[in-house]
């Protein structure tokens, strides 16, 4: 089994004014060694407080503690098994915890993982996420343990009578997985006609550098600059740019652009433009610029491998 795409897996879930008013802050600050603290110490006097218990799980979860999180989801699951987001979550932590582990221990996870996903997806017919995990899940797993291509294509059609775009997303994402590339390339398109966000771009700019089409996904994203206004796409640019040595010139302008308008929102640290800036003057046989930037790079982040191998092809230039 391959990773899944548990991006939505634990999403941040704020409630209204309660004595669990301090979670928010830890959630939305991405505090969760705080949060599961807090949370911990709250249920030893509120240990029935079903809330509580949901987003101590989230916490274990963003912080990989897959155990713990299966532990609270399944206390969940205990007390109702109704509810479709217990299923999912618990359904989520299995499979997280199935990755981790070596294949033939995670063999063992795979029914209640399924049962978990199926549940959830009867008990909620309008659940998006677990119709996206039910397409992944049924992609990723072998034929022989009960992966189905058409169970998968059954559960994007189920996404795309709830959203269009996440019906059409599925269905790039099997016939990419199928290795289709023409169908994976038309449905993400189709995603991209339908919705236009950053996500569906995201999606189709990975799909053509995956399979090195720099001219490609440079188009790609040059459409979504003229529709989206974010600093992000001026470092994709520039990374791809550096990476396939094309483009040169724009992909300089777009990683100063990145650099000059960055704020950590934008998620890559300025560090990896710096580092991109040096493998562009490294094509350009720029020894002097490309010194400058990688050692901006590594005085930035100095345990990353990849900015101290670059420095030495410099070194040799």
């Amino acid at each position: 089994m391959k990773i899944f795409n548990y991006l939505l897996l634990f999403p941040l879930l704020f409630y209204g004014k309660t004595q669990l008013d301090s979670v928010d802050y830890y959630f939305k600050y991405k505090k969760f060694e705080k949060a599961e603290i807090y949370l911990g110490n709250y249920l030893k006097t509120n240990p029935n407080d079903l809330k509580a218990v949901e987003l101590l799980g989230d916490a274990y979860g963003h912080q990989k503690k897959w155990d713990q999180a299966i532990d609270c989801y399944k206390k969940l699951v205990k007390k109702n098994e109704n509810i479709a987001n217990y299923q999912y979550k618990y359904g989520g932590a299995l499979g997280m915890k199935a990755l981790a582990i070596s294949k033939f221990e995670a063999l063992g996870l795979i029914d209640d993982i399924r049962e978990a996903f199926l549940k959830a997806a009867e008990l909620d017919p309008k659940h998006v996420n677990t119709r996206w995990a039910l397409v992944e899940f049924y992609m990723q797993l072998p034929g022989i343990l009960g992966g189905s291509k058409s169970k998968a294509l059954h559960y994007a059609e189920e996404l795309e009578k709830l959203s269009v775009v996440d019906g059409f997303l599925a269905k790039g994402y099997i016939y990419e997985y199928d290795e289709d590339e023409e169908l994976a390339e038309k449905y993400y398109k189709l995603a991209i006609k339908e919705g236009g966000s950053m996500w569906c771009y995201d999606k189709l700019t990975e799909f053509y550098e995956k399979r090195k089409q720099p001219e490609k996904a440079i188009s790609n994203i040059e459409e979504a600059k003229a529709k989206h206004k974010r600093n992000a796409l001026h470092y994709q640019m520039g990374k791809i740019a550096a990476q396939y040595n094309i483009e040169l010139h724009k992909g300089e302008e777009c990683l100063h652009t990145y650099i000059e308008n960055y704020s950590p929102s934008d998620g890559v640290p300025k560090a990896w433009a710096h580092y991109r800036l040096a493998q562009i003057y490294l094509h350009k046989r720029n020894k002097k610029e490309a010194m400058r930037y990688i050692d901006l790079a590594i005085s930035e982040l100095p345990k990353t491998k990849y900015f101290k191998e670059e420095k030495e092809k410099i070194m040799r230039l």
